[in-house]
């Protein structure tokens, strides 16, 4: 909580948050009571009160009951969480600027947009809907920075109802994500990548708009396969997967394919994408498709993935660029082990706020993790949440100074240290 103080949480929630009446006072120090909650794992309203167990309080200051947390978050109106989201951009911008969180930012880097939805239960939930996956939820959209050597950060979050379309608003989201993205600094070749839902005129118009690229999946139709059936067999190039894929359709594993490309003009419809046609390359991934049956295999059969992208590398790196996409879902799978397990509130806005402050959580913890060193720089936040945040203390008083007394022989205590006095100011020297 020292480095989100320093990045300037509480003084960033005071000036852009304005929630009327009692239920909006002292904002800044009920969020920083939110992000505490949900920095030692608290996943619901009630579970806030992590950090008012035992001695906590002797460490922490104004901390808030979660009764009076849940009353701020069910306060909240569209205007305040689009102001709480004002406040966790400003706070990676804050956080980039105290610790190298994008290390080759400045060279090459990635956003990654997608959508997740997260079960709830009881239909009483404000925008809790049966969506495409079939369950009753909540859908978000999403959009991270990443970097090569550096895990992926949460640049903008965005509440939905659970049935909503999948590309819904994308190209909104991402006008605001590309320019906190540069902010960050990814000032370098910026790439944005996506899966079919997102193959969509408006969204590689913002993207181009902001002088990134784009390399967003495209869907099998008619004028994608006339394409794919002009690649000449000697195109194509054999390819092996670093790790082997397990393919349940066919109850395989697969670690072979092949890639070609070619010229494609996407959106020529002008009836739904005026002014949108686009031109660029066209790559596609085929697999083989072996059959396990008696009859056998009587032709050879593939199954193709294609790739609409204007990446500025070659065949080879830009396919293994886009297929790292997938980095998007680790991010989904930090968020579900800790604030998001589920949306704690009945209100539709206070979700939205939750979601909001995890974003935030979450890049508070990927900092603190470069921050510890090498080893936890990349690692998984519940991961650093074990190693690094609930551990047990005893603690001293002397000469009105607390002293922490912690586990003898730690594994990651040097971790710990490091953390601890990069984030701490020293003493000043006595005169």
């Amino acid at each position: 909580m020292r480095l989100a103080e320093r990045a300037g949480l509480a003084e960033l929630t005071d000036q852009w948050m304005k929630i009327p009446g009692s239920m909006g006072a002292n904002a800044g120090a009920k969020v920083c009571s939110i992000v505490a909650g949900m920095v030692a794992g608290a996943d619901s309203i009630d579970d806030l009160a992590v950090v008012r167990h035992g001695a906590m309080p002797v460490l922490f200051r104004r901390i808030k009951a979660p009764s009076t947390l849940g009353t701020f978050l069910r306060g909240m109106c569209w205007g305040d969480v689009s102001s709480l989201n004002a406040v966790a951009r400003r706070m990676l911008l804050g956080l980039t600027d105290l610790v190298d969180l994008l290390p080759d930012a400045g060279q090459l880097a990635f956003v990654d947009i997608d959508s997740k939805t997260t079960q709830v239960y009881g239909g009483h939930k404000q925008g809790a809907r049966f969506g495409h996956v079939g369950v009753l939820g909540l859908d978000f959209l999403a959009t991270t920075l990443s970097t090569l050597p550096a895990a992926p950060v949460i640049v903008d979050t965005r509440l939905r109802g659970g049935n909503a379309e999948s590309g819904r608003g994308a190209h909104t989201l991402l006008t605001t994500s590309l320019t906190t993205a540069r902010a960050a600094g990814a000032t370098g070749t910026l790439i944005v990548r996506a899966d079919t839902k997102y193959f969509q005129g408006k969204v590689i118009r913002v993207i181009r708009r902001a002088g990134a690229h784009f390399s967003i999946a495209a869907p099998l139709n008619q004028g994608i396969r006339r394409a794919i059936d002009g690649i000449h067999a000697h195109q194509w190039t054999a390819i092996r997967y670093p790790r082997a894929i397990y393919d349940p359709q066919h109850d395989s594993w697969i670690s072979d394919a092949e890639i070609a490309e070619t010229n494609y003009t996407a959106f020529t419809n002008i009836t739904q994408n005026r002014g949108n046609h686009t031109t660029a390359r066209l790559i596609v991934r085929r697999v083989r498709v072996l059959r396990r049956d008696e009859q056998g295999e009587l032709f050879p059969a593939h199954r193709y993935h294609a790739v609409f992208t204007d990446s500025p590398f070659d065949l080879l790196t830009a396919e293994a660029q886009h297929r790292d996409h997938a980095i998007v879902e680790q991010v989904f799978a930090d968020l579900n082990d800790s604030a998001l397990a589920h949306f704690p509130s009945g209100k539709f806005t206070a979700n939205a706020g939750w979601l909001t402050l995890a974003a935030l959580t979450h890049n508070l913890l990927r900092a603190a993790g470069r921050l510890a060193g090498d080893t936890h720089a990349t690692a998984r936040t519940a991961t650093l949440r074990r190693r690094l945040i609930a551990i047990a203390a005893r603690i001293s008083r002397s000469a009105r100074t607390i002293t922490l007394h912690l586990p003898e022989a730690w594994p990651w205590q040097h971790a710990w240290q490091h953390l601890f006095t990069s984030t701490h100011h020293p003493p000043p020297q006595a005169t």
